[in-house]
């Protein structure tokens, strides 16, 4: 690991950590706490992918679909309006609607074919934009002086690499840089999160072999066509498999560094609580 004791992680001028695990556990409020105390730069990936290498192509989809409204679609061809996406650490929503849902068009749906190529684009956005990691920790140091860097992950960064390969590339480079930081969940929280899911479907990125299989699963349980699916019944379906088929690929990421529970993360209240918590799960 980049710190051989929890007294060289205390003592160290400089700390650079790499949060993982499931959406809704707490990355993010992590995050916001550590960029709030003014010594830590916060990379998020999630907004990495919808600036740096999926922002055209969504800006893009949202004017095609202007184009389609005759009263916009002068608007455009006549430069008058201006349509681009609002992205923020806090407001990720240009990227999930892009992504999409796969199903029936007129409920919202993607063809399956155009759904597959959205997610090989949004695989490979990840994919880059965690190997700026190491970039934007030099970036952050040299460029606005900050002592402290925290790479934000997405939920799916387990579904890019292989967890049991301890020469995995993206997970050297990873390792290399920061000190991974697994925050796990139990069942009570997989819970909440199908249940805040199932409130609210949203959006999500998977693993092909995986899409591939529970989208044949879904189709010959319900005797659909492709047409049929209703896209959020899909999502909602699939979630609780996607959490189950996540949890192992997380734990063997484990290895790579160290782990703290969500609950634990849930009662941080300043840097130095995180710091603590961190020396605290070197020394297990």
């Amino acid at each position: 690991m980049l710190y051989s004791s929890a007294d060289a992680w205390r003592a160290a001028p400089r700390k650079k950590v790499l949060v993982f695990g499931m959406s809704g556990l707490g990355k993010t409020h992590m995050a916001h706490l550590l960029r709030g105390s003014g010594d830590w730069f916060h990379y998020s990936i999630d907004y990495r992918i919808g600036t740096r290498y999926l922002g055209e192509t969504i800006a893009d989809n949202a004017k095609a679909e202007a184009m389609k409204v005759p009263f916009l679609r002068d608007l455009l061809l006549s430069d008058s309006i201006y349509i681009g996406s609002n992205i923020t650490f806090d407001n990720l929503t240009p990227v999930a609607t892009w992504l999409g849902k796969p199903g029936d068009a007129a409920k919202g749906g993607l063809p399956m074919a155009d759904y597959a190529t959205r997610q090989e684009a949004f695989k490979q956005a990840e994919i880059n934009a965690l190997r700026d990691t190491a970039h934007f920790a030099t970036r952050a140091e040299a460029l606005y002086g900050y002592p402290h860097f925290i790479c934000d992950t997405g939920g799916s960064i387990c579904e890019w690499i292989d967890p049991q390969d301890d020469a995995d590339p993206l997970m050297q480079t990873l390792s290399d840089e920061c000190l991974l930081v697994w925050i796990k969940g139990d069942d009570a929280h997989t819970e909440e999160l199908i249940r805040r899911f199932d409130k609210a479907p949203k959006p999500m990125a998977y693993q092909p072999e995986f899409l591939t299989r529970v989208w044949k699963e879904y189709l010959n349980e319900n005797k659909f066509l492709e047409g049929d699916v209703d896209p959020d019944a899909f999502i909602r379906w699939t979630y609780a498999k996607a959490l189950a088929h996540r949890q192992p690929r997380y734990e063997a990421m484990a290895r790579w560094g160290v782990t703290v529970t969500a609950d634990q993360v849930g009662t941080l209240k300043s840097e130095a609580d995180f710091v603590e918590l961190i020396a605290e799960a070197i020394n297990c």
